[in-house]
This record gives C-alpha cells, structure tokens and sequence, in this order.
C-alpha cells in the first residue's frame, strides 16, 4: 500500500513539475531557471506545511508518503537544479549561476519554514 501511495503522488507531481516549468519559463525571457525556482519553492512550501501538519499530528503516515515522498519527490527536483547552475556558470552567466544557489537555498528555507508556521498556526 505504501509504494501506491508514493506511485500515486509521482504521477501528480512530475507533469505537475513540467507543465509548470514550462509555463512559468515561458513567461520570462531570461536565462534564469524561474521555472525550476518556482517549483522548488513551492515544494519547499508543500513540505514546510506537511512537516508541520505532521508535528501537530495532523498528517497521517498515509498523507506524508502520497504528498512528501511521492508528489514532492517528483515535483521538486535538485538534479535540474545543478544541472541549471552548471549550464549557467558554463555559458559564462556566473552571475546568474551564483544567484541561482543563493536565491533557490534561501528561498526554499524561507517557503518550508513559512509552511510549518502556517501549518503550526492552523493546527498547533
């Protein structure tokens, strides 16, 4: 049953991740990965609330595996991630490259510990 669950949530989150990529790279004409960035963040954000659902006790074993493990297991994605930094700081926009690392570290920290004070307001 635990494996389904995770199935379940891949199959939600990978074209999730690819269609919002792609939208939302499509709306910016820069070579900054705002659509990796964005998704990554909004992960971020989905595990802060799931975390702090869970603390509270408000979150199965069930809901972490379909949401945490299978959704944002396949939503989020640091492979692209470095594989978009490494093209940037190749093709010369080390600036853009650096920027990626700090923005995407601080920004992720920022949504998930937004998500656990929202989750903790919510059902603490």
């Amino acid at each position: 049953m635990n494996w389904l669950l995770v199935v379940v949530g891949a199959m939600v989150g990978a074209p999730l991740r690819y269609l919002t990529d792609r939208a939302v790279q499509s709306r910016h004409d820069s070579v900054f990965p705002w659509g990796t960035f964005t998704i990554n963040v909004i992960g971020s954000l989905i595990l802060g609330v799931l975390t702090g659902a869970a603390a509270a006790g408000a979150a199965s074993s069930h809901l972490q595996l379909l949401l945490g493990t299978g959704l944002c297991g396949a939503l989020t994605t640091y492979s692209t991630f470095s594989y978009e930094t490494l093209r940037l700081a190749a093709d010369g926009a080390r600036g853009y490259a650096a920027a990626n690392v700090v923005a995407s570290v601080l920004a992720g920290l920022a949504a998930a510990f937004a998500g656990a004070a929202v989750a903790q307001a919510w059902w603490g």
